[in-house]
């Protein structure tokens, strides 16, 4: 597909320089929106703002633009094309795309908005970033209790052009408190003169405009919603969390965590796109911050200086065993982080976790140190043997308890569990391991 896309891209490119929008258009005819915005988005701005503004599904391909693209194209469109373009979108959208927005456009764009969409993007825009405010659409259907059926089938009728969904819609008040909600499957089975208030389901499933948009998206998907309904502190409804945009937030948490868990700082965007500089100021500062956290272990090593110079073949299995137990540490904490994103296990879960982390961490290191204590017969003796498995059995298990714990302790401190990344779990794990090995080893073996 992205061959096919890069040219049709070349092809809408010469035929726009050449004014041929007659025969552009028909290139792109039939084409889905998504894939269409794929190729705008390989053509020079300005270039790519003339075809779209034609398109009469303008405001829908605009829509899976990147971010970055859809700034970039709306310094090229004319305040008034760019207004119509901005009113045919969903408020949310509309108001996404007005964040990312600089001061000096924003001041151009608002004038040419008409005053209900001023008012909206004022209103959506002054939620703060990452609660359900920030995260719903104000485009969504309401009823009232004493409608009958026919007269709220009617009433969908008229706002279903505007509203983001259809198939649920929300009964309120005068004060505008949600009531109950009800579908459209259950409308369109129902009497005619059956009443709103007899059919709806009372007391529905709701999130405050101050909840967090995680825990958004974690109820939308644990209650199998289409859509959320959003209301202020004082119970009057203001918006609704649709479904795509609770899934796009938890690819978006998901990507994060992910980074974080790598031991970057945060999200890089498309990675493809990504600047040398920005990928260089996301993965520094965890590398740097371990380089000094390494000096443990080389402390280690130096204190056990005279053990390691008397029996070298320790130096043989040194690495064998310290990757044993950050690798160990590392499987631990990707468990648990990933069970405390999506509410597996929550703080009150560490203890009985705990036991069950350790009798595993002791068949591993058990079943570990099997195979280490041959290789350590062989390549010494009997007793070489014994440090091997005694070591690695205590390495594994300590490993393992400090990438089931530190997740839990980064939760417990109000950080991000995702932040326990695999560098830093390895260099505290490394770190552990070289003072446990020579440690036993100092015990056992003799300074010769």
């Amino acid at each position: 597909m992205s061959n096919t896309n890069s040219n049709l891209a070349l092809v809408l490119n010469d035929a726009i320089k050449n004014d041929q929008f007659e025969n552009a258009l028909i290139a792109v005819k039939g084409i889905r929106p998504v894939d269409l915005a794929d190729v705008l988005s390989q053509i020079e701005a300005s270039l790519a703002w003339r075809l779209l503004e034609r398109l009469p599904n303008r405001a829908t391909v605009f829509s899976y633009l990147e971010p970055e693209t859809q700034v970039r194209l709306a310094r090229e469109f004319p305040r008034a094309s760019l207004a119509k373009l901005v009113g045919e979108m969903p408020a949310d959208e509309r108001t996404d795309l007005f964040k990312h927005f600089d001061q000096s456009q924003r001041d151009a764009l608002l004038p040419a908005l008409a005053q209900a969409e001023r008012e909206d993007i004022r209103k959506l825009s002054a939620y703060v970033e990452g609660t359900a405010g920030a995260l719903m659409t104000s485009d969504y259907a309401t009823l009232v209790k004493d409608m009958s059926v026919a007269e709220a089938l009617a009433a969908l009728r008229v706002e279903a052009p505007d509203a983001e969904t259809i198939y649920h819609a929300y009964v309120i008040d005068q004060q505008r408190k949600l009531l109950g909600v009800v579908s459209l499957r259950e409308l369109i089975l129902s009497n005619p003169e059956a009443l709103i208030k007899d059919l709806m389901v009372r007391d529905p499933i709701h999130s405050k405009v101050t909840d967090d948009q995680e825990e958004v998206a974690k109820k939308i998907a644990r209650y199998d919603l289409i859509a959320l309904p959003i209301t202020d502190e004082k119970g009057a409804m203001v918006g609704i969390v649709t479904h795509d945009d609770a899934m796009d937030v938890a690819s978006d948490e998901a990507t994060e965590d992910f980074h974080r868990a790598g031991g970057v700082v945060s999200t890089v965007g498309n990675l493809k796109d990504a600047t040398i500089g920005l990928l260089y100021r996301k993965r520094v500062f965890w590398l740097v911050l371990l380089v000094f956290g390494n000096l443990f272990s080389g402390a280690g090593i130096a204190h056990f200086e005279d053990i390691i110079a008397a029996n070298l073949v320790l130096v043989f299995f040194l690495p064998l065993l310290v990757d044993s137990g950050g690798n160990a540490g590392s499987q631990s904490a990707t468990l648990m982080v990933r069970a405390l994103a999506t509410g597996e296990v929550v703080m009150r879960d560490w203890m009985s976790l705990l036991g069950r982390e350790t009798l595993v961490a002791l068949c591993l290191g058990g079943t570990m140190a099997l195979a280490v204590s041959i290789l350590g017969y062989i390549r010494g003796d009997e007793v070489v043997a014994l440090v091997l498995a005694l070591s690695m059995v205590a390495i594994v298990l300590i490993g393992c308890i400090i990438g089931m714990s530190l997740p839990f302790v980064l939760s417990k401190m109000g950080f991000d569990p995702a932040s326990a990344s695999a560098p830093l779990i390895t260099s505290v794990c490394d770190a552990a391991g070289v003072v446990i090995y020579l440690f036993i080893a100092s015990q056992f073996l003799t300074l010769g």
